[in-house]
C-alpha cells in the first residue's frame, strides 16, 4: 500500500487536518504505467495510417501552412516556426519540434521532403545546424498534403490548452505513408516503415480502386519493392513480400559499386550509393576497424570524396596483388555496405495500433481520401446551394428595381424594410438581408446577365456534385484522378534496383589474391603496359585495331618483368601491378593497357627499348639470356647473374653517345641476330658467335656501321623458323630529320639475306631512290607483318619481294611500327622481341 499526503508552507497558517488515501501500489502502477503508454503511442510515436504523419509532424505542417509558408513565399527562420508550434499546437518541448522538421527537409530521410529547407539540415553522419541559422518553408508536396483544410474534410480537435482547435488528421493528397515511410519506438511496439516510389503506389491505388478484390500479386506487379531515397540495391524479395503480406519483414539493402583504376597500378571501389540510413563516416570507420583487426584484407586506403555537384563518391583502393570483387565481396560481409531493414507496418488505425499489410495500408488510404472527397463535396454543394439562393433573391430585384427602391425608401428603418421586402417580393430573411446590403451599381442590366450567367453556371455545379454523391463510382473515379495528378505533378524515376537473392556476390568462387598463373606481359608500340589473363598468347589477327606490339614477355601474374632502357638499364616491373585483359577468343586488346612510364622512373632522354624476362623460362635451352645491341654496332649476351631484390640495374657499360636500340631473349642460344643500320645494311649472323659476359662488360662488335650511320633495329630469329620470317625496311627522304615519316616501304623474305661473320659490313637491303637518303625504320620478325601510324590507324604493307636489295614502293600512310603474327612459334619457345621503331 502507499499512502498521499496533503501539506502546505508554514508561512501559511496552520495546516488542515491531514487527510491520507491509502492506494494499491499494483493499481496505482497499471493505471499510470496504461496513460503513459497511451500518450506515448497516439500522441507521439506512431504515425495515422490515412495521412502517415506523426502528431508533431502534422502540427508542424498545418502551423506552417496557417503562417502562409507556401513554395512561393520566402523562407523563415526555423526557430519561428518552432516557436509557434510549441506556442500554440504541441506540448513538448523545441527540441522534438525541430527534430521533426528536419527530418521532413531532408531528401536522404524521406523519399518526398516536405519541407523546403535552407541551409545545414545535416547528413547521415553529423546533425542540423541550430534552428536560429536554418530557414525553412513548405515544400510544393506539403501543400497536397493541407489542401482543402478549409473545405471540411477533416474533424478539427481543440489544442493541448482549449485555446484552438487542429487537424485530427491532413487531407494527405499523397500515400505519405507508403511514399516517405516511418519509423518511431512506442511502448511495447515500434514501426519501421521504408520508403516507397509515389508513381508505383499511387498506380498500386488506382488499380485498387478499380478492382476492389484485386489480389496483393496483382498490386505487387505495381509496387515491385521500396524505394529508398538513398538508391542502392535491394538484394532478395521474399522477406519484401511477406512484409506487404503480412507487415512484417526483412530485406538487404546493398550499396552500388563500380570497379575503376585510381591508378596505372591500382583499382579502386567506388561506391556511388549507400543503403539507406548509411553515412560514409560511419561506413569508412568500420572498414578501418575491420583492417586494423585483420579481418579485411586488401584495402590500401579508402577516402571520401563526396561534393554537392557530383554526389556521393567513396573510394576505396584495392592493394596490389588482390582481387578486386573479392574484396568486394569482404566488404559486403563485414561492413554496413550491405545492411539489413526490417520491416515492421505498425500504425494507427482508428486510434488503434495495427499492423498492416500493402493492401490494407492501401484501402485505409483510399478510405480516407473518399471520405475527403465526400465531405468537400458536401462542403461545395451547401456553398453553391446559398450562393445561388441569394442569386435568384438579386435576380428578383433587379428585375423590379423600381418597386424595391420604393419599399426601402418608404421604411422607417432597416428591420421594417427587411420585412417589407420579404411580404411584398416573398424572399427569405437572408435574401432580403443580401438586397440591403448591396450597392445600388450592382442592379444594372449587365449585373443582370452576370446574374443569369452565374445562376445557370451554380446549377450545374450543384447537379454535378448531387450526382457525384449519390454515386460512389464517381466518388472512385475522382479520388483515382486526383491520384493520377499527384503522380503527374510529384513523382520521380525509381533509384533502387531490386534483385533476386541470387544476385548476391560468390564469395567463394573468387579468390582474395591474384593466383600466381602463367600469362603474358605485353608493351605496345604506343608506350601501352598489359598482361593477358591466359598463359598462351593468342595468334592470328591484330592484337588492337589501333596499336601493335612491341614486346611479349612470359612470366606469371605474381612474377617480375624487366624493362630494358635506351641507358642500359633494366628496371623492375611487378606483373601483379599491370593492367589485366579480359580473355577473348581472338588476339587480346591492349585498349585497357597503362602508360609504361607509370610503372618505371626514366631519367631525362631515357626511353624503355624492350620488356625482357628476369629469369629462366620453361623449355629454355642452355644458351637462354638476354642479348641487346646499341646504336654503335656493339652487341651482347649477358651471362646469368643475380639481382637480388634491385629494382634497377646495369645490364651493359655504355659510351656517353651510345644508346641500346633493341633486345631480344634467346631461348636456345642458337637463334639468328640480326641488325639493321640506317644506311640499309643488314648484318646476319649466329648467337652462339657472341659470348656471355658479366653486366658490366661493354660487349663486343656486332656490325661494323658506316660514318654517319646508326643502327636501327635488332632482333633475334629462331633457327627453325627462319623461313617464316621477313624483313619490312622503310626508307626516308634524304635530309630528313630523325623521326620523320618515311616515304617508300619494302618487304622481303628473311632467306633472301645470306649469313655473315660477325663484326663484317652485312649485306644491302634496300635500294635508295633519288630522293631518299637513309631508313626512317626497319623490323625484322615473324610474319605476316602488320604496320601502323602515330595515330594508331592500320597501314598497309606491300607483298614480300624476292629483292632483297630492291627499292620500296610508295607508302600508303606514315608507319612508326611494325609488328608479326608470332603464331607458329615452336612450343616451349618464349619469345621477346622489340619492334623496329622511330
Amino acid at each position: 500500500m502507499a499512502r498521499r499526503s496533503t501539506s502546505r508552507p508554514a508561512d501559511q497558517g496552520p495546516p488542515p487536518a491531514e487527510r491520507i488515501l491509502d492506494v494499491d501500489v499494483d493499481e496505482e502502477m497499471r493505471s499510470s504505467f496504461l496513460e503513459y503508454a497511451y500518450s506515448v503511442i497516439y500522441s507521439r510515436a506512431l504515425p495515422d495510417a490515412r495521412d502517415g504523419l506523426k502528431p508533431v509532424q502534422r502540427r508542424i505542417l498545418f502551423q506552417m501552412g496557417e503562417m502562409g509558408l507556401r513554395p512561393d513565399r520566402g523562407h523563415v527562420k526555423s526557430a519561428r516556426v518552432v516557436g509557434d508550434v510549441m506556442g500554440r499546437l504541441h506540448p513538448h518541448g523545441d527540441t522534438a519540434i525541430y527534430d521533426a522538421l528536419v527530418r521532413m527537409a531532408q531528401d536522404f530521410s524521406l523519399r518526398l521532403p516536405l519541407v523546403d529547407g535552407h541551409g545545414n539540415f545535416g547528413s547521415l553522419d553529423d546533425g542540423p545546424a541550430a534552428s536560429r541559422y536554418t530557414e525553412a518553408r513548405m515544400a510544393l508536396s506539403a501543400t497536397a498534403m493541407v489542401d482543402g483544410l478549409d473545405e471540411d474534410v477533416v474533424d478539427f480537435v481543440p489544442t493541448y490548452d482549449n485555446a484552438a482547435t487542429q487537424p485530427s488528421v491532413l487531407p494527405s493528397a499523397i500515400p505519405n505513408l507508403l511514399v516517405n515511410g516511418a519509423s518511431g519506438i512506442a511502448v511495447g511496439m515500434a514501426t519501421n516503415m521504408p520508403p516507397h516510389n509515389l508513381g508505383e503506389v499511387v498506380a498500386a491505388a488506382r488499380h485498387l480502386i478499380a478492382r476492389p478484390d484485386a489480389t496483393l500479386d496483382d498490386l505487387m506487379r505495381f509496387v515491385p519493392g521500396p524505394d529508398l531515397p538513398s538508391g542502392g540495391r535491394i538484394v532478395g524479395l521474399e522477406g519484401i513480400r511477406d512484409a506487404y503480406a503480412t507487415g512484417r519483414g526483412t530485406f538487404r539493402t546493398r550499396a552500388t559499386a563500380r570497379i575503376e583504376d585510381i591508378t596505372a597500378r591500382r583499382k579502386g571501389i567506388v561506391f556511388t550509393e549507400l543503403p539507406y540510413t548509411v553515412g560514409p563516416e560511419k561506413v569508412i570507420e568500420k572498414v578501418k576497424d575491420a583492417v586494423s583487426a585483420k579481418k579485411l584484407l586488401g584495402i590500401a586506403a579508402i577516402d571520401d570524396f563526396t561534393d554537392r555537384e557530383h554526389g556521393l563518391r567513396l573510394v576505396v583502393e584495392v592493394k596490389t596483388g588482390f582481387t578486386p570483387e573479392a574484396v568486394l565481396a569482404q566488404l559486403y560481409k563485414l561492413t554496413p555496405l550491405e545492411d539489413s531493414f526490417g520491416i515492421n507496418n505498425v500504425c494507427l488505425v482508428e486510434g488503434q495500433p495495427r499492423t498492416l499489410g500493402l493492401r490494407e495500408l492501401l484501402q485505409v488510404f483510399i478510405g480516407h481520401r473518399l471520405e475527403v472527397v465526400r465531405r468537400r463535396s458536401t462542403h461545395r454543394l451547401a456553398k453553391r446551394r446559398e450562393r445561388l439562393h441569394l442569386v435568384e433573391g438579386l435576380l428578383i430585384a433587379v428585375l423590379d428595381i423600381d418597386e424595391v427602391i420604393q419599399v426601402i425608401r418608404t421604411s422607417d428603418d432597416g428591420a421594417a424594410a427587411r420585412s417589407r421586402l420579404v411580404e411584398v417580393f416573398d424572399l427569405s430573411d437572408v435574401q432580403a438581408e443580401h438586397i440591403l446590403e448591396l450597392r445600388l451599381r450592382r442592379l444594372t442590366r449587365f449585373s443582370r446577365l452576370e446574374l443569369e450567367t452565374e445562376q445557370a453556371e451554380l446549377l450545374a455545379a450543384i447537379a454535378e456534385l448531387e450526382a457525384l454523391l449519390g454515386d460512389e463510382a464517381l466518388q472512385r473515379e475522382a479520388v483515382s484522378d486526383g491520384l493520377a495528378e499527384v503522380a503527374r505533378v510529384h513523382g520521380t524515376p525509381r533509384r533502387t534496383v531490386l534483385l533476386e537473392a541470387g544476385a548476391a556476390p560468390a564469395t567463394a568462387a573468387v579468390p582474395l589474391q591474384v593466383a600466381d598463373d602463367p600469362c603474358w606481359v605485353l608493351l605496345s608500340a604506343t608506350g601501352l603496359l598489359a598482361r593477358t589473363a591466359g598463359s598462351e598468347l593468342p595468334s592470328g589477327g591484330p592484337r588492337t585495331a589501333h596499336d601493335v606490339l612491341r614486346s611479349a614477355v612470359h612470366s606469371t601474374a605474381r612474377g617480375d618483368v624487366g624493362a630494358l632502357t635506351s641507358r642500359g638499364r633494366v628496371l623492375r616491373v611487378g606483373v601483379v601491378e599491370t593492367p589485366s585483359l579480359p580473355p577473348t577468343a581472338g588476339a587480346p586488346s591492349l585498349s585497357g593497357g597503362a602508360p609504361l612510364r607509370e610503372f618505371v622512373t626514366l631519367e631525362a632522354g631515357e626511353e624503355v627499348v624492350a620488356l625482357v624476362p628476369l629469369t629462366q623460362q620453361p623449355g629454355d635451352g642452355e644458351g637462354a639470356g638476354l642479348a641487346l645491341a646499341t646504336a654503335q654496332g656493339v652487341v651482347k649476351r649477358v651471362a646469368a647473374e643475380p639481382v637480388g631484390a634491385k629494382d634497377s640495374w646495369e645490364v651493359i657499360g655504355l659510351d656517353p653517345s651510345d644508346a641500346v636500340v633493341g633486345a631480344a631473349w634467346l631461348a636456345r642460344g642458337d637463334e639468328e641476330l640480326v641488325l639493321t643500320t640506317s644506311d640499309a645494311q643488314l648484318l646476319r649472323f649466329s648467337a652462339s658467335l657472341v659470348r656471355p659476359q658479366g653486366r658490366a662488360a661493354r660487349g663486343m662488335a656486332g656490325v661494323r656501321v658506316s660514318a654517319g650511320a646508326r643502327v636501327l633495329s635488332f632482333a633475334a630469329v629462331p633457327a627453325d623458323a627462319a623461313d617464316q620470317a621477313v624483313v619490312v625496311t622503310v626508307a626516308g627522304a634524304a635530309g630528313a630529320l630523325p623521326g620523320s615519316p618515311g616515304v617508300t616501304v619494302k618487304v622481303a623474305p628473311f632467306d633472301e639475306y645470306p649469313p655473315k661473320g660477325r663484326a663484317t659490313g652485312g649485306v644491302r637491303c634496300h635500294r635508295f631512290l633519288k630522293d631518299e637518303g637513309e631508313l626512317a625504320l626497319a623490323w625484322v620478325g615473324l610474319g605476316p607483318a602488320r604496320a601502323t601510324s602515330a595515330t594508331g590507324a592500320p597501314v598497309e604493307l606491300p607483298a614480300p619481294t624476292g629483292r632483297r636489295d630492291g627499292s620500296g614502293v610508295p607508302l600508303a600512310g606514315a608507319v612508326v611500327a611494325v609488328d608479326g603474327t608470332r603464331g607458329d612459334l615452336p612450343d616451349g619457345l618464349p619469345e621477346a622481341v622489340t619492334g623496329g621503331h622511330l
